[in-house]
């Protein structure tokens, strides 16, 4: 039986390798339609180049692996049948079952591979590559400027430019929507202008030139103002942009760059200040009923007793809160509350997907095994477009998982878990069906 494993074993390896490479290579190619006017002819080095492609290149294999494998198992059974090899194994009483068991084993030692990739090397490249994108932005700042495009920059702005001169660092074309007063409509046009940082970047400052700017209240359509200039510097405060002075030294951040573990810290932080939210707010709706007296509020944060105060005098434990007060303090409480609930939600989230992309590599295995049955005369054509298919299948599904967790209709558990659940249960019942009669009636 040793030998029977080994070949199929080894039947899987090279439809793997070149699914591999095939799907990082078109990842590849995506990433660089998509940043390729940004990346190429904006004075970037070659070695800067090769090195942002090598670090996001982490979260690409992450993707590609189970592809490849859902990809080399369809193929492979697919071609085991076609050749009547199944039919061998069927006549020597080895069932799909025993077919398919050196394969599940290798999936679940890549499933524990992949587990430790997820957690420890794609959160560092993500980590250096934003670094390192941070670091183009501070030395080019029109890096973060699409032409032809309109661009958040930066908060509250949206930011058009038709086109860059890369050798004077010329920006031509300029339109500016600032989005920062809501009171009023503000865009600006220039005929040409420049992007640079303030020496401790935290400001971006544009000098335009030949320009308008264009003014009207949204209360009243009527009151507009035109503004020519010949001259104009437009400061903006970039600290959404993180760009300080030890960019190398900043703190990991952001679900990508945060390992399980450490997910699992910050939900924790998260839960603690969801559990002193909800006391508070069950406090404050109690003052804020009409027939309600004071009374001590139990385990509260000091912070909020703190800003409870009325207009006159300071409020002591048990004192009276207005109304008024009251209502606004617990308005900004209810917020602060559905704000921490969905950052809880959002990691959540990212941990438990570490773990459910990492097992479908062994879930792939148990359904892609009966669908290359299946598609034993389809050849390689009908197998990729098989897994195409499931792989798109998984990929909606966890995506409706995250929107339903997120929105918290669902546990982030079952949302993230829900794919792994579906493709289980349709491999298992597929395994079931087709152990016998496929078995008996291939020719």
């Amino acid at each position: 039986m040793k030998i029977i494993d080994r070949y199929i074993l080894k039947s899987h390896l090279l439809p793997f390798g070149y699914a591999f490479l095939t799907i990082v290579f078109m990842l590849i190619l995506q990433f660089f339609s998509i940043f390729a006017d940004r990346l190429i002819g904006k004075g970037m080095g070659f070695a800067t180049l090769i090195e942002l492609i090598f670090l996001q290149s982490a979260w690409m294999i992450g993707l590609a692996i189970p592809m490849a494998v859902l990809v080399a198992v369809v193929l492979t059974f697919g071609a085991l049948t076609t050749t009547s090899e199944v039919t061998v194994f069927r006549a020597t009483g080895i069932s799909l079952y025993r077919l398919m068991a050196p394969v599940l084993l290798a999936g679940l030692i890549l499933t524990g591979l992949v587990e430790r990739f997820n957690n420890v090397i794609i959160p560092v490249a993500n980590y250096y590559a934003q670094t390192l994108m941070l670091e183009i932005a501070r030395s080019k700042p029109e890096f973060g400027l699409e032409e032809n495009a309109f661009s958040k920059l930066v908060d509250g702005y949206s930011i058009f430019v038709r086109d860059t001169d890369t050798k004077t660092k010329e920006l031509r074309g300029i339109v500016i929507y600032d989005y920062t007063n809501p009171k009023y409509s503000i865009m600006v046009t220039a005929e040409k202008g420049t992007l640079e940082f303030s020496s401790d970047y935290r400001y971006l400052m544009m000098t335009l030139f030949n320009g308008e700017i264009h003014e009207m209240k949204y209360e009243d359509f009527t009151d507009y103002r035109k503004i020519g200039f010949v001259k104009d510097r437009f400061i903006v405060e970039s600290s959404n942009l993180d760009l300080t002075s030890n960019v190398k030294k900043r703190i990991r951040s952001g679900d990508n760059e945060l390992s399980a573990d450490e997910l699992l810290l910050i939900s924790d932080e998260l839960k603690t200040r969801i559990a002193a939210s909800e006391k508070v707010v069950g406090y404050l709706k109690g003052k804020s009923r009409p027939d309600s007296h004071a009374r001590l509020m139990p385990d509260v944060p000091e912070r909020a007793v703190i800003v409870a105060k009325p207009k006159t005098g300071d409020i002591g434990v048990g004192a009276p809160v207005q109304k008024d007060g009251t209502d606004s303090l617990l308005a900004t409480e209810n917020r602060n509350l559905e704000s921490s609930r969905k950052m809880l939600n959002r990691y959540m989230v990212a941990y438990h997907k570490k773990y459910a992309l990492s097992f479908s590599c062994f879930v792939f295995i148990l359904v892609g095994a009966p669908l290359g049955v299946m598609a034993r005369k389809g050849g390689f054509g009908l197998g990729a477009a098989l897994s195409l298919l499931l792989f798109v299948l998984y990929w909606a599904l966890m995506l409706f998982g995250e929107s339903v967790a997120e929105y918290g209709l669902a546990g982030p558990f079952i949302s993230v878990w829900l794919p792994n659940f579906i493709l289980t249960a349709i491999g298992v019942l597929l395994a079931v069906r087709l152990n016998g009669p496929v078995f008996r009636n291939v020719r």
